[in-house]
């Protein structure tokens, strides 16, 4: 791509990088920041600075957080005995988006994958058991994508929470098999947040 100017090909460059961006829409998107006012662009520019350098993860269950804990684990409005447990930050908010669930969370960080060398203890998976052993935990229910992975981190899950006296339910399959979490739809997932079944 020949551009007239090299700062608008080194922001071009950037933008780029953005995941789903590709070099003519991060062009459009340069272009467009050029219209804007200079308090535009640096209010932008702080924003995302200041994201990259004050933003937390809750010490309890990992979610993003502004301080220690996050909104959700100070909540005096959730049901503290249910947990539930998701890959990212991204499922608990498709979660929370649907209004059906007043519990807790727990964020492992990602899901055991032996191809990608990702092993239970690369997960936040000791920290949840030691909240199940001492916050009078009553359900976990496994949010977890129907994927190998999701499937192999749920089967390793639940063998390690057998020996405590908790119920363990999975989202009811109205999921598509394969399907991602945060991008079903508010209703099924509500749904399967709704009718969810023991994990077997």
């Amino acid at each position: 791509m020949n551009l007239p100017s090299k700062l608008i090909e080194n922001a071009v460059n950037e933008v780029a990088k953005l995941p789903g961006i590709g070099k003519k829409s991060a062009l459009r998107l340069v272009m467009y920041l050029l219209k804007q006012d200079v308090s535009f662009t640096e209010g932008l520019s702080n924003a995302l600075t200041t994201l990259r350098k004050e933003i937390k993860y809750c010490t309890k269950c990992f979610n993003i957080a502004d301080e220690e804990l996050c909104n959700i684990c100070l909540s005096k409005n959730r049901d503290t005995k249910t947990i539930c447990v998701v890959e990212t930050f991204k499922e608990l908010i498709a979660i929370e988006n649907t209004a059906q669930y007043r519990g807790l969370y727990h964020v492992l960080g990602g899901l055991i994958s032996p191809m990608e060398n990702i092993s239970p203890e690369e997960l936040h998976i000791e920290s949840l058991i030691n909240r199940v052993k001492s916050e009078n935990i009553q359900e976990v229910i496994l949010a977890l994508a129907t994927s190998m992975e999701g499937d192999t981190t749920a089967f390793y899950l639940t063998k390690k929470l057998k020996e405590y006296s908790v119920k363990v339910t999975t989202l009811a399959r109205g999921l598509p098999i394969g399907g991602e979490l945060e991008y079903a739809d508010e209703i099924t997932l509500g749904r399967s947040i709704q009718t969810r079944i023991t994990y077997q």
